[in-house]
């Protein structure tokens, strides 16, 4: 049997500004270059079964051997970071993995007794956040390892 989580590619925090967030990463941490796309185009937001949306910007950086993504939701729409996390409140929101097949995956984690908070698609890429808060304290992020979302990886890595 596959396991329930595959090795984390990327440990995400929910912050107020990515931007200033970055900045502070790469000066404490020596994490990055960090690239900030802002509003990300999702669609198809779906958020504990019901249609929402979700407006987010996000810094992406490498640090040691893991990508890091400081992101912030702009709206009040109801998703799994505004469930986590107020406005001013920041910390971590997620871990994130690549998945052969994202439906097996998610098929895997309902059967261990987690539940999909919410799926939206990047372009073609369709991710979901698993809800782990009470035993972990964090979100799960599973999508499936594209030869597109490798590259982007990659590209990151390498300009690290």
């Amino acid at each position: 049997m596959p396991a329930l989580f595959e090795p984390v590619v990327q440990i995400a925090y929910y912050v107020t500004d990515p931007e200033a967030a970055a900045y502070e990463w790469a000066t404490e941490r020596g994490a990055g270059p960090f690239f900030l796309r802002r509003h990300i185009p999702v669609t198809d937001v779906t958020y504990r079964g019901a249609p929402s949306h979700f407006d987010h910007t996000s810094a992406y950086g490498w640090w040691g051997n893991i990508m890091v993504e400081l992101f912030t939701q702009h709206d009040d729409a109801p998703s799994a970071v505004r469930e986590r996390f107020a406005h001013g409140e920041t910390g971590l929101h997620h871990m994130a993995c690549f998945v052969d097949d994202i439906h097996a995956g998610l098929a895997r984690c309902e059967a261990a007794g987690l539940v999909v908070a919410q799926t939206a698609h990047a372009g073609a890429t369709l991710f979901a956040f698993v809800d782990d808060v009470a035993r972990n304290g964090h979100y799960w992020e599973l999508y499936e390892g594209s030869e597109r979302l490798r590259g982007f990886y990659g590209f990151v890595r390498e300009a690290s």
